[in-house]
């Protein structure tokens, strides 16, 4: 899977998390939402488990799969699959989990979707403009 790489940096600079953008959405791993929200991952993982019991969420549309590389003991580097959340996913944890970091994604998240929501209202407003000045001629 191909991505668009952002980088998501807190207010305070503390931390800064490679965001991946593909097919209108963000993706992160558990140890960057856990990093994100400073919370243990084995926190997040039990929020996780809660947004697809509760089926908040379908799982097959907001989780993938991502091929990463490690060491194990031995020094061998080996290609390992992770799981990698939707924007969809990691709101509902961020949500579920208090913490001013989880809030103030929140925020960084509901501001970048009114920015996409008002470009892209005025482009359609400009379009629909443009398209009733060709009916009427």
């Amino acid at each position: 899977m191909p991505y668009n790489i952002e980088i998501y940096k807190t207010e305070d600079g503390k931390t800064e998390i490679e965001v991946n953008l593909e097919n209108d959405t963000v993706w992160l791993s558990l140890n960057q939402i856990s990093e994100l929200f400073e919370r243990d991952k084995s926190i997040i993982s039990r929020h996780i488990k809660n947004v697809f019991s509760e089926e908040e969420l379908v799982l097959n549309s907001t989780v993938a799969k991502n091929a990463t590389v490690a060491q194990n003991e031995s020094g061998h580097i080996v290609e390992r699959k992770i799981d990698i959340y939707s924007l969809d996913a990691i709101l509902s944890v961020g949500y579920g989990v208090k913490s001013p970091r989880a809030t103030q994604f929140r925020i960084w998240a509901s501001n970048l979707i009114k920015q996409y929501l008002i470009r892209g209202y005025a482009l359609n407003e400009k379009r629909l403009k443009e398209m009733a000045s060709w009916s009427i001629k």
